[in-house]
């Protein structure tokens, strides 16, 4: 039986693993972020939940079935997966691998255990975990979907505070008190890690080798 190895570390780009409990507001911080620095590039999961009404296939998720997400399972096809109540979802390795080595930094949005399994694979990637401003502004968040039952309510904030539980787990922490702060902080964390010099030898080798250089070329 084969074993999952390592993720190819001679890459030019950065895995960012992102993580929120429900309500925290990932998914809208993202999105304006992406708007401010649109070579970012997000991940697409595969998943073997039904596609909703105004979901496309390759944009929201790429649809397939179990037998085929049990296969890919088998090949070791990802580099995270996850079961939810009678669902699958996974993260495709060769797809990000082969982005990362072309020099792209990509979003990769689970939860805290799919975190986990990422960083034994890829410890050098960057974990970014956005928390609300209080128990209060979540629940409020979350009652004011209009879309829940108070049980529901209650689950999703019990599943919430389990998630938070790991926010220690990650390189950098956002409160998500004012959007504007909070997106300009996430901008923040992609643009200095971009600039960091380990980076910048990779991405800009050329242009550093030919100010170093004795000669004009």
């Amino acid at each position: 039986m084969t074993t999952m190895t390592p993720i190819n570390t001679i890459a030019k780009g950065t895995l960012y693993v992102v993580s929120a409990p429900s309500g925290a507001g990932k998914t809208s911080l993202l999105k304006a972020v992406l708007r401010k620095l649109p070579e970012l590039k997000v991940s697409i999961s595969h998943t073997t939940r039904p596609q909703r009404p105004g979901e496309q296939d390759g944009v929201d998720y790429h649809f397939i079935d179990q037998t085929t997400f049990q296969q890919m399972l088998t090949e070791h096809r990802f580099l995270e997966h996850a079961q939810v109540f009678d669902n699958f979802y996974g993260t495709s390795r060769d797809w990000l691998e082969a982005q990362l080595v072309d020099g792209h930094d990509v979003i990769l949005e689970i939860d805290w255990q799919g975190a986990r399994q990422v960083r034994k694979l890829m410890p050098e990637s960057c974990g970014i975990f956005i928390l609300p401003p209080s128990r209060e502004e979540l629940l409020s968040r979350l009652t004011n979907r209009g879309q829940d039952s108070d049980e529901v309510i209650a689950r999703r904030m019990a599943a919430a505070t389990a998630e938070m539980k790991h926010y220690d787990e990650y390189d950098y922490v956002v409160i998500n008190d004012d959007f504007d702060i909070a997106c300009d902080e996430l901008a923040a964390i992609f643009t200095a890690r971009r600039l960091r010099i380990e980076s910048q030898k990779i991405r800009q080798h050329h242009l550093i080798n030919n100010l170093l250089s004795d000669t004009m070329e």
